[in-house]
């Protein structure tokens, strides 16, 4: 059994953008998106546009939101962001019309091979289809799809694709019941 050496760990296959721009918006995303005091939602949109990110029409963006590359980042329309979620975008994320991602909630792209004596690392893409509705201090994890409709309730984590209508609970999560809409 070979040990893990984080001192060889080395990533030169990935590269998330140009260094100067990812400096700009660590400061930008620190001061104007994930400041809990920063309430102007507009004036978010528009900063995550200017970084490259494509943002609908009626998002909501609340406080201590943290965006770790939005030009990673595509959100449809009327969808809401709850405070203190964290988008680790490493790789791509698309958030379709109508999603709702709730307070806390992680969007984790990246990961590590522990196979690897040298850790590397890995990145996934995630993608909320329309409707979908991600509970309070959820995580899911890259390549990950939720498919239309499909709810992962709070706490739970997400490691595989979830079905259309489905409710999804636990760690990992397992799908409990078809989600039932009324008119």
């Amino acid at each position: 059994m070979m040990p893990v050496d984080l001192a060889r760990f080395s990533n030169p296959h990935y590269n998330p953008g140009n260094p100067f721009k990812r400096s700009i918006w660590y400061f930008v995303n620190l001061l104007f998106i994930r400041n809990r005091y920063f309430p102007f939602i507009g004036v978010k949109r528009s900063l995550l546009k200017a970084f490259g990110a494509k943002v609908g029409r009626g998002v909501v963006l609340k406080p201590g939101i943290n965006i770790k590359y939005p030009w990673f980042l595509k959100i449809g329309n009327h969808v809401w962001i709850g405070e203190g979620v964290w988008i680790d975008n490493l790789g791509l994320v698309e958030i379709g019309d109508h999603v709702c991602i709730s307070q806390g909630a992680l969007l984790l792209c990246g990961n590590h091979d522990y196979k690897k004596e040298t850790f590397d690392l890995i990145v996934g893409e995630i993608k909320l289809e329309a409707g979908v509705w991600i509970g309070a201090k959820c995580i899911v994890t890259g390549n990950v799809r939720c498919h239309s409709h499909a709810i992962l309730t709070a706490g739970s984590v997400a490691t595989t694709n979830l079905e259309e209508y489905g409710i999804y609970q636990g760690n990992p999560c397992t799908l409990v019941r078809q989600r039932k809409m009324d008119n």
